[in-house]
């Protein structure tokens, strides 16, 4: 090299469409220095990294908002930001009149309660510690949050929704035949989905496939068992169960809470993707129910009494919420948890339902109040994300059943059946968010607070 040639500094370019940032290559101080004696685009930087992280886990935008306010302040700058489903703008401000602003995005959104624990668990330490640490130090610590945070193999959740599915229909009114045919539909389908998945296939082509396959392997489980069995045509009712595993329940809750603490841009965007897999689900199930022959009804009544139906739902729930947690990849102490909250609100929700006869919207706000209170109580004892207990324990009490009902009278023009079992949908809905939200105003001063 001759000694006047300047130096040439070779950096990556991601080739992805929504473009990857490669944070190393970003920071230009050394590994070895302080992280308070790094310079304003790094500190903010640094914010900005955690708070894309946290929004990747699918937590709502006051959980991530809240966290870099926590990092910023460590680093004494101020921090306002704007959060929606998948992307965060944010500018960082710091004494001496200089701001810096950026803005992240991410392809897609997921659930990931195991990383989400992990987050949290950095970000009260970072708070305590960060005086001590360096830029390496810093980085190297969420390399490994993102890279080798435990996310379940296929197979594990593919079992896991089967098992989730097979409880979901039996809290539906279904038997053993039901379970049996929902274990296997929602299994294969799920798995079929998260093979696209792991492919980066769109959003709305997995859903389709997925809910497709499931429905048609639900149906020829149950013609092996009409077949070697005798089952009844009633078992084919069941089919709605095998798609239950696309409920969006972690965007349709997040959205309640993120507005009512006036985040409608993460709120309503929640919500709107929320309401797409529904839609997609609910008209492919319909499709692939009308090529059958297949329609919503009532499957068989179980002949159970009062005590022995309530002691079978306190275990379908435990299960049902355990394979939603597991789904959602958290780790197996988290999901139990959240499964023994969930048994006993879904269950308290379903008996005064039909045994106190109370409106069904009005006994899932109950619901949903009780698992919240609960994990309020837990939380402070076993440290782990609020939301992670909460609201496994709460999906399975979102109508699905009711929102796949309501599209197919819509799809064969009975209209005034659709809107009824839509507006049963949308009360039960509502309520949800409302119990999880009275619980966190009565337990949690910060959250009851708008400051």
């Amino acid at each position: 090299m001759e000694e006047n040639e300047p130096v040439i500094t070779r950096h990556h370019l991601s080739a992805r469409h929504h473009m990857k940032i490669h944070w190393k290559e970003f920071f230009k101080s050394p590994d070895n220095t302080l992280i308070k004696d790094t310079t304003l685009v790094e500190k903010g930087s640094l914010v900005g990294r955690i708070g894309i992280m946290l929004l990747e886990c699918g937590t709502g935008a006051w959980r991530v908002r809240d966290s870099m306010n926590t990092v910023a302040r460590a680093l004494g700058i101020t921090c306002s930001a704007d959060i929606g489903l998948v992307s965060i703008e944010y500018t960082c401000f710091d004494v001496n009149n200089k701001s810096y602003s950026q803005t992240l995005s991410l392809p897609t959104t997921e659930v990931n309660m195991n990383k989400l624990n992990k987050m949290e668990q950095f970000v009260r330490q970072f708070e305590i510690k960060n005086e001590q640490l360096t830029i390496g130090a810093i980085h190297h610590e969420l390399n490994q949050i993102e890279r080798h945070t435990v996310t379940y193999p296929l197979t594990i959740a593919a079992l896991s929704a089967g098992l989730a599915c097979c409880c979901f229909i039996f809290l539906l009114g279904g038997g053993l035949p039901e379970m049996l045919c929902t274990f296997f539909g929602a299994g294969i389908g799920n798995y079929i989905r998260g093979q696209m998945g792991k492919h980066k296939i769109t959003l709305v082509a997995k859903i389709a496939v997925g809910v497709a396959s499931s429905c048609a392997v639900y149906f020829l489980c149950f013609l092996l068992g009409h077949k070697l069995c005798g089952w009844d045509y009633q078992h084919a009712y069941g089919y709605i169960g095998a798609m239950l595993y696309v409920i969006p329940g972690f965007p349709f809750i997040t959205s309640g809470l993120d507005m009512s603490k006036l985040d409608m841009r993460s709120g309503l965007e929640r919500l709107a993707y929320a309401g797409l897999i529904i839609m997609i689900a609910t008209m492919v199930g319909w499709g692939v129910a009308t090529s059958l022959n297949l329609m919503p009804g009532a499957m068989p009544d179980l002949k159970l009494t009062p005590t022995v139906l309530t002691i079978y739902r306190i275990l379908a729930s435990f299960g049902g919420v355990f394979g939603f947690s597991v789904m959602f990849n958290a780790k197996p102490a988290m999901a139990t948890v959240a499964a023994l909250i969930g048994a006993l609100s879904n269950t308290l929700r379903l008996s005064l339902v039909d045994y106190n006869h109370m409106p069904a919207a009005l006994a899932a706000f109950i619901g949903a109040l009780l698992a919240g209170l609960l994990a309020s109580f837990v939380r402070d004892r076993v440290g782990f994300p609020r939301i992670a207990i909460t609201v496994p324990a709460i999906v399975i009490m979102v109508p699905g059943l009711y929102m796949y009902r309501a599209v197919f009278n819509f799809g064969v023009t009975n209209i005034n059946v659709g809107a009824y079992w839509i507006m049963n949908a949308l009360m039960i809905v509502i309520a949800l968010p409302i119990g999880l939200l009275t619980a966190r105003i009565l337990t949690d001063a910060k959250w009851r607070h708008a400051d």
